[in-house]
């Protein structure tokens, strides 16, 4: 019954998460909300994983993370300099 209520606030605060990323009011908020967004993905991953009984699923949260993460540096580099190329 924990796990299930821990998986309720993981989705409502990705909720809040979502409605953070469309209002803003800035693109740095914007781009916080969808990180933030993505570790509750890899949370909800996880508790899925244990509440199933398949640790696979922690590799799978890992790779989430990772990508998460690449995806982030991606968009805050291309937010900065508005290019990925080296000069």
């Amino acid at each position: 019954m924990m796990f299930v209520t821990a998986m309720a606030a993981i989705l409502v605060t990705m909720i809040l998460a979502l409605l953070r990323a469309r209002r803003g009011p800035t693109v740095f908020d914007r781009i916080l909300a969808l990180n933030m967004l993505g570790t509750k993905t890899v949370l909800l991953i996880l508790v899925v994983g244990f509440l199933t009984a398949r640790p696979e699923f922690i590799d799978l949260a890992l790779l989430c993370a990772l990508m998460n993460f690449i995806g982030i540096v991606a968009v805050l580099r291309f937010s900065k300099y508005g290019h990925f190329a080296d000069r």
